[in-house]
């Protein structure tokens, strides 16, 4: 495996992987590395002839009351295993190198930003879709691989490369889940023992939504007020939201008669988690 830290070395590698005609598949993440983004990985070997991973914790997504200085950084740790599953390059630039000081370029993807996720944390998509952005211009990747655990930037990120005409394809790989149901997240390792318990409630929201609609309930105010109960249960949580929406658009939906993306996020003690569920025709049949 080789790493790269400046945005000319990057660009000269996977210059020479397209004039070799090999296909090339892209990982970015922030680091503090779990399944989740393992088997995003995988999915790129299984499919590509490189592999690239980017480990960047990007400034630009946090809000001034976030956690950017307490985000885990274990890059060391990430190498060992990248280079363990035959990860060809890793993209580990600063933040002077992605973000020169006389920088003035942002990308926002209107309306979409401003939902679920987007909501709650102001200027965060803007962030997400600038960096993926200059990503996508530094590696150009055939294919590029995120979880379906971030629902919403995943249809920030499909708005972008359509309006944007960028030449990739997104691929989105199932949540990895803990055998209790969590979904995997660096920011598990804020909780502690308890609150680990607590978290739980985001998973057992969903299902007892899938239960409903399994047992035939359509409405979606009535799916939420279902999903909001089994929040409001567990205590030491706080409710960010409980949304059932179209899952290209984010737009509320009245019914769950069509594909219907159900999506949760909680404060969990200071930590916000968030998961979601695809409803789909087959789920629903009665």
């Amino acid at each position: 495996m080789k790493d790269i830290s400046t945005i000319v070395e990057m660009k000269a590698a996977c210059w020479q992987v397209q004039l070799n005609a090999k296909v090339l598949g892209f990982v970015p993440t922030m680091g503090a590395l779990h399944e989740g983004h393992l088997s995003l990985v995988r999915a790129s070997k299984s499919r590509c002839d490189v592999t690239v991973v980017s480990i960047f914790v990007n400034p630009l997504q946090f809000g001034p009351s976030e956690d950017l200085a307490k985000y885990p950084r274990t890059l060391d740790r990430d190498a060992r295993l990248l280079e363990e599953l035959g990860v060809d390059l890793l993209f580990v630039p600063g933040v002077e190198e992605m973000y020169p000081r006389d920088a003035k370029t942002f990308v926002q993807v209107e309306e979409l930003s401003n939902k679920l996720d987007g909501a709650s944390r102001p200027g965060h998509f803007r962030g997400v879709a600038t960096v993926v952005a200059k990503l996508f211009e530094i590696v150009r990747p055939d294919y590029a691989f995120f979880g379906q655990k971030d629902a919403a930037q995943v249809a920030v990120l499909r708005k972008m490369v359509s309006d944007l005409n960028f030449d990739v394809e997104l691929v989105v790989c199932p949540i990895v889940r803990e055998r209790d149901g969590l979904a995997m997240s660096s920011r598990n390792a804020y909780l502690t023992p308890e609150q680990r318990q607590q978290a739980l409630v985001l998973h057992r929201s969903l299902m007892r939504v899938q239960a409903a609609v399994d047992a035939g309930e359509r409405d979606a105010a009535t799916l939420i007020a279902i999903g909001k109960q089994a929040i409001a249960e567990e205590p030491g949580t706080r409710l960010d939201y409980f949304a059932i929406v179209d899952p290209d658009t984010l737009d509320p939906l009245p019914d769950v008669s069509r594909a219907a993306l159900v999506a949760v996020a909680v404060y969990v003690g200071a930590t916000r988690l968030i998961d979601n569920i695809a409803l789909t025709t087959t789920q629903r049949s009665p």
